[in-house]
């Protein structure tokens, strides 16, 4: 991995870790440390995504033309991933389906409760 983490900024902390805990356990990601009412990680085994409360004070935005994607084990967890982050009510922004510039790639795309844009793909057959 070259980050360390990965973090995005929340208005609401308890509907972002009820959202990061359903869609991330599609691709076998847990809740791996919760910082009290500011912020949590989640990770396969080490903490490598953030929702935080911003420290400023002021409020979290999402980024213009920023999205965070996570690497699914396989195509059926793309298929989780999507239905369950559509199961809560976030937009489809991209429906599931291949991604014609990585061989075997299966993506979809939508938003968390604050507006951040999430991809995940499956790149099965390729390396």
């Amino acid at each position: 991995m070259v980050f360390t983490h990965v973090a995005v900024g929340t208005n609401d902390i308890e509907a972002s870790r009820n959202f990061y805990d359903r869609v991330l356990a599609t691709i076998g990601w847990t809740r791996i440390v919760d910082l009290g009412d500011t912020g949590s990680f989640w990770g396969d085994g080490a903490p490598s995504f953030m929702v935080t409360v911003p420290r400023n004070g002021e409020p979290a935005t999402a980024g213009n033309g920023t999205t965070i994607s996570f690497r699914a084990p396989d195509h059926a967890s793309v298929w989780a991933f999507h239905e369950a982050a559509l199961a809560l009510g976030m937009p489809d922004e991209g429906a599931v389906g291949p991604r014609s510039w990585a061989p075997g790639a299966v993506a979809s795309y939508t938003r968390d409760p604050d507006g951040n844009k999430l991809a995940v793909y499956g790149m099965e057959g390729s390396s």
